[in-house]
């Protein structure tokens, strides 16, 4: 179970992943070798799940970002499980959710520009014949947000 202090650690990482060890323990009140043992406890439980660099989407190529909605013509472990591998193994697909509702995926995808993304969705979404239909939504700005929800009681 996560205490407050966990939980102090976990927004201070969630913010800024590089901080010194020193560092996050002045920040919470802790001793250097607490917070250690407690990050190390945390990566172990997997609380923590890795360490990961933001990325100017312009300084890597990506000049449009969008989400793809996609929705199988049928449903089965073996098709969805398929689906989604094929997902994570295209470079421009950024993020991919499994979801409920009208649709089954929702694939967050970056891009060069707008002839880029015609072709990755036809290539990557409309050739594969578990596929029914798809529904193209561009993203105007994306800004990921570092805080937790709260703690809970």
């Amino acid at each position: 179970m996560l205490d407050r202090t966990d939980y102090a650690l976990l927004r201070l990482l969630r913010k800024n992943a590089r901080l010194a060890n020193k560092d996050l323990a002045a920040k919470t009140g802790i001793a250097p070798s607490t917070a250690l043992e407690r990050i190390r406890r945390m990566r172990e439980a997997h609380v923590l799940l890795g360490y990961h660099a933001e990325i100017a989407p312009e300084a890597i190529g990506i000049g449009l970002q969008a989400m793809v909605s996609v929705r199988l013509a049928r449903h089965s472990r073996a098709l969805v499980d398929s689906f989604h591998r094929h997902v994570l193994a295209l470079p421009e697909a950024l993020a991919c959710y499994h979801v409920a509702g009208a649709d089954d995926f929702l694939v967050h995808v970056g891009v060069r520009d707008s002839e880029h993304l015609r072709n990755f969705t036809l290539t990557a979404f409309t050739e594969r014949e578990e596929v029914a239909h798809i529904e193209t939504r561009l993203i105007f700005e994306y800004q990921r947000n570092v805080e937790l929800p709260p703690q809970p009681a």
